[in-house]
């Protein structure tokens, strides 16, 4: 380490005194400092001076239908040359080695090989082999998207068929770091196999495997995704600072960072108490959890974690995060958030309004220091998005468990989603959405998109309430008349907002024709 760190310091100290500070900045933001991590920049077969980001590798996905875009590090002014499915294409390294090329687009297809030469004499070539051409999608959130396969209540049944050539998983590790990294630390792709399926996220399996099957298309997958992690970790710094509305969250960091002292002291408090109870031969206490400082701060994820993915094409995104910003502090401004992110993470890769499809948290008791229902409203809001899709999962949660085991039913949903959004499926991807109340003889009717064939499965309209001008709710009488619902409450006899759903855990068992069940919300806004 300590010759690494001179060797670093070395190469600093001679790029600082040649170079002005702005090209010092750029020469370390694009490779340097990865190089004093100790991060391999490729993971093709052979080591040569031109080198690749992590992305590619043996066995990987590129997507279909778009220039593969290919990047990297060379010798400043080296001539670096690419060849895939019978074109190639050069281009020069810049003065700070850094080199950019695109290929024609294709169709799905492979398995194909990338070689990528540079002009130095003596170089060897780096081939990635056993490539595909198909979709690649990218999995992320926090610890149910994370959940990983042998968990899954069908673990048993599907990771002993997971053998799926050509459905490809890339992971990456978590990190979090002060700016945007040039690579991402893991390692390359792989193909689906009861092995590398097993830690992999099994909502994203699930997703992966349906879409192949259905799309009859290669699928790589990409899982960057930490548990308990904040979705402000996941969005760009500048992205959160361009938002006056977004100041609570640098207010609710600062309060954690003002609280470090005490959680120190904290940690060697229940260190003590661990070490006295072993010591009366007592079971071991537990202590609620905290997240470390750097995995909660804002952008901390988004650079070490999605920004070096950003130059990759890819057909869209799945997403299942929020329960960590259910905390009073943070769920007000969860909506403008999470779109915010949605907005920004589509303009980082510029490709345009890719789908974006998350899951609706499920249903979990929590606590009174949390409220999970203004979460729910909030991802319900990002549909006003273009291009996204929402997997409501309130009736397959498990209310003492924030990790439901049900993951194969989530992927499914997700995978609905993307076969009527992406692959323009004429399928149901949604169940009910509240669109519109209008009032009725002391009552209010309630309207909704994807409300064909309402019905109640596994227990009767339980759930909805009604207030009046005062804003009190009480429990209400639901009564389904074809596409809509008239609700009623002998104590609010004049009705003004109505919601349904709307606790951490509640009992929700509106369905529409397709099987698929109705998102909590409210009329308020």
């Amino acid at each position: 380490m300590r010759r690494l760190f001179a060797a670093s310091h070395s190469t600093l100290t001679h790029v600082r005194r040649s170079l002005p500070l702005p090209g010092l900045r750029a020469a370390v933001r694009m490779g340097l400092v990865a190089a004093s991590m100790g991060l391999s920049m490729g993971l093709c077969a052979a080591q040569a001076q031109v080198r690749l980001p992590r992305i590619f590798s043996d066995h990987m996905v590129v997507q279909r239908g778009m220039p593969v875009h290919l990047w990297g590090w060379a010798t400043p002014a080296e001539t670096v040359r690419a060849s895939f499915r019978g074109q190639t294409v050069s281009t020069t390294a810049s003065e700070l080695g850094r080199w950019s090329l695109y290929l024609s687009p294709g169709a799905a297809g492979g398995p194909f090989e990338l070689t990528v030469q540079g002009s130095a004499s003596g170089e060897t070539p780096l081939h990635c082999t056993d490539v595909l051409v198909g979709d690649v999608w990218l999995a992320s959130g926090q610890s149910n998207m994370e959940f990983e396969m042998y968990k899954a209540a069908t673990a048993t049944t599907d990771l002993a068929a997971a053998s799926l050539p050509r459905v490809r998983l890339l992971t990456v590790n978590k990190v979090a770091a002060d700016y945007a990294q040039p690579d991402f630390s893991g390692t390359g792709w792989v193909a689906s196999t009861p092995d590398s399926a097993h830690n992999f996220s099994a909502v994203a399996w699930y997703f992966a495997r349906e879409i192949s099957a259905r799309e009859d298309v290669p699928v790589g997958i990409i899982d960057s995704t930490w548990g308990g992690t904040v979705a402000e970790a996941w969005t760009r710094l500048t992205a959160l600072g361009q938002n006056a509305a977004l100041a609570p969250v640098f207010a609710v960091r600062g309060q954690m960072t003002d609280d470090e002292a005490t959680a120190q002291l904290e940690d060697k408090l229940h260190d003590r108490m661990r070490a006295e109870a072993k010591a009366a031969g007592q079971p071991e206490p537990q202590f609620p959890w905290h997240p470390q400082l750097n995995m909660w701060a804002p952008s901390m994820l988004w650079n070490g974690m999605i920004a070096p993915l950003t130059p990759f094409p890819i057909r869209g995104v799945i997403w299942y995060q929020g329960e960590s910003n259910s905390a009073l502090a943070r769920a007000p401004i969860y909506a403008r958030l999470f779109q915010t992110l949605i907005t920004d993470w589509r303009a980082q890769w510029g490709e345009g309004d890719f789908p974006f499809l998350f899951v609706q948290i499920a249903n979990f008791k929590s606590t009174p220091a949390e409220d999970w229902a203004t979460i729910r409203q909030a991802q319900l809001d990002a549909l006003t998005l273009r291009a996204t899709g929402m997997a409501v999962t309130i009736d397959i949660g498990n209310p003492d468990n924030v990790h439901p085991t049900d993951k194969a039913t989530v992927g499914h949903r997700l995978a609905l989603a993307a076969r009527h959004i992406s692959y323009g499926e004429p399928v149901e991807d949604s169940g009910p959405l509240f669109r519109q109340a209008t009032t009725e003889d002391h009552a209010l009717r309630l309207w909704f998109t994807h409300a064909e064939g309402l019905h109640t499965e596994h227990g009767g309209l339980t759930g909805f309430e009604l207030a009046g001008a005062d804003g009190v709710f009480h429990p209400a009488v639901a009564a389904i008349d074809g596409a809509t619902l008239l609700l009623q409450s002998a104590a609010v006899p004049v009705p003004v907002t109505a919601r349904y759903g709307w606790s951490n855990s509640p009992e929700c068992h509106l369905y529409n024709a397709a099987g698929l069940p109705a998102s909590p919300f409210t009329t308020e806004r």
